[in-house]
């Protein structure tokens, strides 16, 4: 059986960094390596940064879940902003970047599985595992 925590965060942006901070606390006392813990910051930095700009709603806040298993680390970042529909993402021109637009492209890139799920009028979670091997 896994561990869980859960964070209820505030949808503004000075809250990202505290995200990042417990979250590689987290990583590194299942044994990842520098590298990886990086690579986990930048992912949950990128898919908070994605909710406090497009995906907050009501009270303001989203939920960030952390499975802690054997062998990964499974993190959900959870808005309720009525949903999101992946069938309009793109991935980006790298040769013409522009700002904003990489996130997603950013998150799959860093880690080992990513997963969207959305619910048009109710929101969209978006998984991310790292293993530890």
């Amino acid at each position: 059986m896994a561990d869980m925590m859960k964070f209820s965060v505030p949808g503004k942006p000075q809250y990202v960094s505290t995200v990042r901070m417990a979250i590689s606390c987290l990583a590194n006392s299942l044994g990842f390596d520098v590298e990886a813990i990086e690579d986990i910051k930048i992912a949950v930095s990128e898919a908070c940064t994605n909710v406090v700009c497009h995906g907050t709603t009501g009270n303001g806040e989203y939920e960030v879940c952390c499975e802690l298993r054997e062998d990964r680390l499974v993190i959900s970042v959870v808005d309720k902003a009525g949903g999101y529909d992946p069938e309009t993402y793109r991935e980006p021109c790298l040769e013409c970047p522009k700002e904003g637009g990489l996130g997603l492209y950013i998150i799959k890139a860093l880690m080992d599985e990513v997963e969207i799920v959305t619910e048009m009028g109710i929101g969209t979670r978006i998984e991310m595992v790292k293993y530890t091997k």
